[in-house]
């Protein structure tokens, strides 16, 4: 059955691998069953007793289909040997694991290059509290908000740097977005981006209860926006008429025109009453 959340732009799968009996696992490396999405060839390889280190490694691997060029991503160090069999913890329950994967294909060529370009233009690397490197613009952002909720670090000090690193990127890049466009800027293609953005750092599993309702806000600004845009549109055409029908010497279509023209303005006023095309979209910061 098809994912109700697959668009034709989008593909979203979940893949769930059940590891039974895993205590007596001897192979230092696992791997699934292949599975297929987008027309490319998927696994998951583990190694249960350590890759590099103490830690639990796992890869997400993918074969193209054209140019049969493997690729890899994943974690070296995604979660200590201690941690994976502290049974209070729950990740070994009656000596099976479960691994599920969490997989979102996006046709890169139905976002605008110049949103998905943004990252380039952000500048260098720079450290971010001594837990891992991030953009540099997007460092006081994390600070602010990480020193209004402290849990955002705290629940991920015990992660690889590697995960650090792109949980807190994810979030710095949604939080950009919100500190730098503007309500007019909120077109379909902005709309597109910056749900992709928050689809990508729900999958670190911070809390964002506190940022949810201004990037729900953000998003819902598309239809408001193109209102507002009509209206104006509306307002320059009936003025643009009652100065054709002046010179015309058109007195009972003037006097329709002007009623036109003061409902235009009457939508128009209200319309801006709501919100304003040239604030920041913001995420209620102090």
């Amino acid at each position: 059955m098809e994912n109700p959340q697959n668009r034709k732009d989008k593909v979203f799968e979940k893949f769930t691998w059940t590891i039974t009996n895993f205590s007596t696992i001897d192979s230092k490396k696992l791997s699934s069953d292949t599975f297929y999405l987008d027309g490319h060839k998927w696994k998951i390889t583990i190694y249960p007793k350590a890759n590099k280190g103490k830690s639990l490694s796992i890869y997400l691997d993918h074969r193209c289909s054209f140019t049969l060029e493997q690729y890899y991503s994943g974690y070296r160090s995604y979660i200590s040997l201690d941690e994976l069999w502290n049974s209070s913890l729950g990740f070994i329950v009656n000596d099976t694991c479960i691994i599920e994967v969490h997989i979102l294909v996006e046709d890169e060529k139905q976002i605008d290059e110049s949103l998905r370009n943004i990252d380039n233009k952000l500048g260098e690397l720079g450290d971010f509290k001594g837990i891992g490197k991030v953009k540099r613009d997007f460092i006081p952002l994390l600070e602010e908000v990480c020193s209004r909720y402290p849990s955002l670090i705290k629940n991920k000090k015990r992660k690889s740097q590697e995960f650090i690193e792109w949980a807190f990127t994810a979030l710095g890049r949604v939080l950009h977005f919100l500190n730098t466009k503007k309500v007019r800027d909120m077109d379909h293609n902005a709309c597109r981006y910056l749900q992709s953005l928050w689809e990508e750092v729900e999958i670190f599993g911070f809390d964002l209860s506190w940022l949810k309702p201004h990037v729900q806000s953000a998003l819902d600004m598309e239809t408001r926006v193109e209102k507002v845009l009509a209206m104006k549109r509306l307002e320059e055409n009936v003025t643009q008429k009652l100065a054709i029908l002046e010179m015309e010497s058109k007195d009972s279509e003037m006097i329709e025109a002007k009623v036109d023209l003061v409902a235009a303005r009457i939508d128009l006023e209200e319309s801006f009453e709501q919100f304003d095309l040239d604030a920041e979209l913001g995420y209620g910061k102090l």
